[in-house]
């Protein structure tokens, strides 16, 4: 029967591993993809997003506008997405409706027909009897339904019972005069971002701080389809209390810090930067003033000695510049400062980030997202910066940051969220991952592969040819032959640009499981084939399907480069085991996936009683674990 269901749930998944297995080739460095929406979740009566400042009506009440904090004008005709007003005109001026009384004092005023009244406040009201007696329309157990901070409401001229209301989480809409709310934040683009903490690895995903005073870190969790989660931001709060202990020590406010093994720096809004080679006992003598906040401070993993500055707006005193200087390297630690700027337009920098062995920096600025291919270490400074973010919505960019093996880029845009795109300069720097999680991790007889930066036309090992399954300009992916032997596999690559060797670690066996680009891992409900995530949870006694790569070797042997056979599926030799929250699951069988190349089909049964939300779950064979993903669990 599980062979029967095997053959019917790839089938159904046709699609998604067809995605699984060219995604990562068929990203072009213009082509972004946008990670989550724009909407966190507050405990509100819908999701919020940004702070709103004007909400409004067209003159025939069948288009509703919002203005953003940020000053952008949107506008909605369907009350779900929203459009941005390339030319917004100014919100109409609102004046309070005198009324027989206020429900708080300075609340706002708006009349929907000859009796009834609208208030706004920290809650919103409504009077039927002109104003003489108000009824809360948002107050529930002590809080505000819409959040604080509201700002703005207004009443539709088509319907007294229709209103919406503005405040610090968005906007919120009600049809029948305040008795119920729906938010309209799920496709309004504007999420305040301010940095990207961290970007997707095993059970975390990505993670955001946001500029708004008194909001938590965010993450859009791996498997997630609603809205960015409060997490734990212990980290946020570490950092802003050693910038609160720097700031009163060296008399200014500091704005931005970078740390890596026993090197510190701290950068200030008066634009000066500091150094200590020793955790923070010692400082330097604070650098010249420069023109303009320091921002953001990247430093160097493996030399922290270097490190890179990005400035923001600049200092209209300083006139004596001709331009600005707005990226900044030190690499004696410190000591001097080299200006980077080059060509990069005259326009605030915001955030930097590097490839410490692959010669790249990327800058965030006003002006957009701009790289330069330089050495950090060597005394040569870059002349010319290239934008890479022509095809990125318009809007500053406020930070941008790379994942662990600097193959991808992450970029955050003022309002509009987080994008991410396989890192540019992997065109010149070409590096061999594992294809399931973009990782080093070792691989395994009949592994697969990915060649990021390479459009491979053939391979060999020692061993043989190397099927390629899959080639592009930005990445090509590989199969390791089953028949793979030793401690490593020696690659002879043959390239659109030419050949090269390199080696890749080689174990009999090292599980991955496969995950997309944001983390969310390829666990399937075996009878429905459904892709498991938190819209679609596992439930108690329901079998699962893991796809994975680096089971090592099957029976019968079976030939590298060749899908599958749907019918008696070759299997695994080794023992595989799967665990969830380390608590192991019956594994019902192990085999390569019927019609796929490279790929391993591991289907476990859960228990009958599991908790409900989150669980981490891994693979391991021959006491080789594969990364840990999160499955969502409904009872």
């Amino acid at each position: 029967m599980c062979r029967r269901v095997t053959s019917r749930v790839v089938t159904v998944m046709a699609g998604v591993f067809s995605l699984a297995i060219s995604l990562h080739a068929q990203t072009q460095p213009s082509e972004w993809r946008h990670i989550g929406n724009a909407a966190f979740n507050l405990g509100l009566s819908s999701v919020a997003t940004g702070p709103v400042d004007r909400v409004w009506y067209s003159e025939d009440g069948l288009r509703l506008f919002a203005r953003t904090h940020s000053g952008k004008t949107f506008e909605t005709d369907d009350f779900e997405k929203w459009r941005s007003v390339a030319k917004p005109s100014d919100p109409p001026w609102q004046e309070s409706a005198p009324a027989a009384s206020v429900p708080e004092p300075a609340a706002k005023i708006r009349q929907a027909s000859r009796s009834r009244m609208y208030g706004l406040g920290l809650a919103a009201y409504r009077s039927e009897d002109g104003g003489a007696s108000w009824s809360n329309l948002t107050q529930f157990r002590g809080a505000s339904l819409l959040g604080p901070g509201l700002s703005d409401l207004a009443v539709s001229p088509r319907d007294p019972d229709e209103l919406a209301v503005a405040g610090a989480g968005g906007v919120w809409r009600s049809a029948d005069g305040g008795l119920s709310w729906s938010g309209l934040n799920q496709f309004l683009p504007n999420l305040p971002v301010s940095r990207i903490l961290s970007s997707p690895s095993g059970m975390r995903g990505l993670r955001i701080a946001l500029s708004t005073p008194g909001t938590s870190e965010l993450e859009w969790m791996p498997g997630e389809k609603s809205a960015w989660r409060i997490v734990d931001n212990a980290d946020i709060s570490q950092e802003a209390s050693v910038r609160s202990a720097l700031s009163r020590a060296f008399g200014t406010s500091i704005t931005a810090l970078g740390v890596s093994g026993t090197y510190l720096y701290a950068g200030s809004s008066d634009g000066q930067l500091w150094s200590s080679a020793d955790k923070g006992w010692s400082w330097s003598a604070p650098s010249d003033r420069l023109a303009g906040p320091v921002e953001s401070i990247f430093v160097n993993p493996k030399d922290p000695r270097i490190a890179v500055a990005a400035l923001g707006r600049r200092d209209l005193s300083a006139s004596f510049q001709t331009k600005a200087a707005h990226v900044l390297r030190t690499m004696n630690g410190g000591i001097f400062w080299d200006d980077m700027t080059a060509s990069l337009p005259d326009s605030a920098a915001h955030g930097v980030t590097a490839d410490s062995t692959g010669g790249a920096v990327y800058v965030a600025t006003d002006a957009g997202v701009f790289m330069t291919a330089t050495d950090l270490g060597s005394a040569g400074t870059p002349t010319n910066w290239i934008a890479i973010g022509e095809k990125l919505p318009q809007a500053a960019a406020v930070d941008v940051k790379l994942d662990a093996g600097a193959n991808q880029l992450f970029v955050a845009l003022d309002g509009m969220g987080v994008y991410a795109t396989i890192a540019p300069h992997r065109l010149r720097d070409v590096r061999v991952v594992n294809a399931a999680d973009f990782s080093s991790r070792a691989t395994a007889p009949g592994g697969l592969l990915s060649v990021i930066g390479a459009h491979v036309q053939s391979a060999q090992s020692g061993s043989g040819p190397v099927p390629v399954l899959a080639a592009s300009d930005l990445a090509s992916q590989i199969q390791v032959p089953f028949n793979a032997q030793g401690s490593s596999v020696a690659l002879s690559i043959e390239s659109a640009s030419g050949r090269f060797a390199m080696g890749f670690a080689l174990r009999s066996a090292s599980p991955a499981i496969f995950v997309d680009p944001d983390g969310s891992p390829l666990v399937l409900d075996s009878e429905s084939g459904v892709l498991l995530d938190s819209s679609k949870p596992a439930r108690p006694k329901s079998r699962i399907q893991i796809l994975a790569t680096g089971l090592g070797r099957v029976r019968p042997d079976y030939p590298a480069g060749v899908a599958a056979p749907l019918n008696e599926p070759p299997q695994v030799v080794a023992r595989v085991r799967v665990y969830m929250d380390g608590i192991p699951l019956e594994v019902t069988q192990a085999i390569l996936a019927p019609g796929y190349i490279g790929y391993y089909l591991i289907e476990a049964e859960l228990p009958a009683i599991v908790n409900q939300g989150a669980a981490e779950l891994y693979v391991e064979v021959e006491g080789q674990a594969s990364n840990h993903v999160r499955l969502y669990l409904a009872q």
